[in-house]
């Protein structure tokens, strides 16, 4: 009777450790979903041609500090792409970005840019997010299409998730 019950238990055991062991490198992080980021954009099907990262959109991760939308690293690189036809989600002054989080990491600071504009930090001081997170950024100054690089800093470790959402600033 135990050795009945023990192979089934091995066999489920060693199934579900191959799978986390294999699962654990692209463990998803997170990104935008709306106003819908890049990679929200090739996830959903709205944009073509956009490599891995239509399966991983949670997955853009890089050394902290790059104002990339694949954060310089080395996968990703159609995210940069800016001939590609990215939709600009029309929006208003303050905006509004929301955040999936399928794995929360300590955070030391979100930030927002247009450019080398630095819109907006919010400091977390090292907490750990729930499964979304959103923030009210000012657009205050610019108008008409432009791309926000949003940075997600992690606090323990010397890596940042990037995410770049294109609005249309005021329709």
């Amino acid at each position: 009777m135990h050795r009945r019950l023990a192979l089934p238990a091995l066999s489920v055991g060693a199934t579900v450790a191959a799978l986390t062991v294999g699962v654990s490198p692209a463990a998803a992080h997170g990104y935008i979903s709306s106003p819908p980021s890049r990679q929200a954009n090739c996830a959903s099907g709205a944009v073509s041609g956009c490599g891995d990262v239509q399966y991983e959109p949670q997955s853009v991760e890089a050394a902290k500090g790059s104002k990339e939308c694949n954060g310089g690293g080395g996968r990703f690189a159609e995210l940069n792409d800016n001939s590609k036809n990215w939709p600009a989600a029309t929006v208003g002054n303050p905006v509004t970005f929301d955040w999936v989080l399928t794995a929360r990491h300590s955070t030391a600071t979100w930030e927002y840019f247009i450019g080398d504009t630095r819109l907006a930090a919010f400091d977390d001081g090292g907490a750990q997010p729930g499964a979304t997170k959103s923030h009210t950024v000012d657009m205050q100054g610019f108008t008409g299409r432009q791309t926000v690089l949003a940075r997600w800093n992690v606090a323990d470790t010397a890596m940042a998730f990037y995410a770049c959402v294109d609005v249309n600033i005021g329709g």
